[in-house]
């Protein structure tokens, strides 16, 4: 992360403290220690490496305030935030992705942009069905058999609806060895929540991925392809 200046000017009515004195500030600094994602094998111990900050030619590490847990007994994606705040008042922070995945995963590394492909649909109640394809998603490992996925609801309300990029549902999911997909977290930022649960298979032989994306009282039926 490189550092971030900005000239601060003071006002004053006392002409012999502040009036006019301009002076740079820097922004606190992350050096994530270890790197920005760390792999921990289930059931095992995780212990943070921690950061250095620093203020300009100040190490501030010192003042890091840690928050965020890590449970080694569940599979999982968890974050680790780090912040500090400058002598000026000013907070800057800094994020461990940290992922527990299970070591006697096999399963081969899908990472590929693929394309939501024609029968996928979103279903409700009253609504019935409404069919969406065309999409383009990411998805990239995280760690064995734990994947990060650009939209967990193919694209529905980022471009079907068009409502932007925030409307996008961001999240991880895990591939079991016997291929079925469970759902780990999510976000969805333009509203603040996340899904409901997500089950679905990956075939090695199309390479297609199947998801049910239960998500606000309706369900998202998505097939990906390459």
């Amino acid at each position: 992360m490189i550092s971030m200046l900005v000239a601060i000017t003071w006002t004053s009515c006392d002409s012999e403290s502040t009036a006019g004195y301009d002076r740079i500030t820097y922004y606190p600094d992350f050096t994530i220690l270890d790197g920005p994602t760390t792999l921990i094998p289930l059931g095992t111990t995780y212990a943070d490496a921690g950061v250095i900050v620093m203020e300009g030619e100040t190490d501030i590490t010192s003042s890091v305030k840690v928050s965020g847990e890590v449970n080694t007994a569940e599979i999982g994606v968890y974050s680790i935030v780090y912040s500090a705040m400058n002598v000026d008042g000013m907070y800057g922070s800094a994020t461990r992705t940290v992922c527990v995945y299970d070591p006697n995963n096999t399963t081969a590394d899908i990472s590929e942009t693929y394309t939501l492909a024609a029968g996928s649909y979103r279903l409700h109640a009253t609504a019935g069905k409404t069919p969406f394809s065309g999409y383009n998603v990411a998805i990239s490992q995280i760690g064995p058999g734990v994947y990060y996925c650009s939209d967990l609801l193919g694209g529905y309300y980022q471009y079907f609806v068009k409502y932007g990029a925030a409307y996008a549902l961001k999240g991880y999911f895990m591939i079991n060895n016997d291929n079925s997909i469970e759902g780990l977290s999510g976000y969805l930022a333009g509203w603040g929540d996340s899904f409901s649960s997500i089950a679905g298979e990956y075939d090695p032989v199309s390479g297609k991925i199947q998801l049910a994306t239960e998500y606000a009282g309706m369900t998202f039926y998505l097939t990906f392809e390459k």
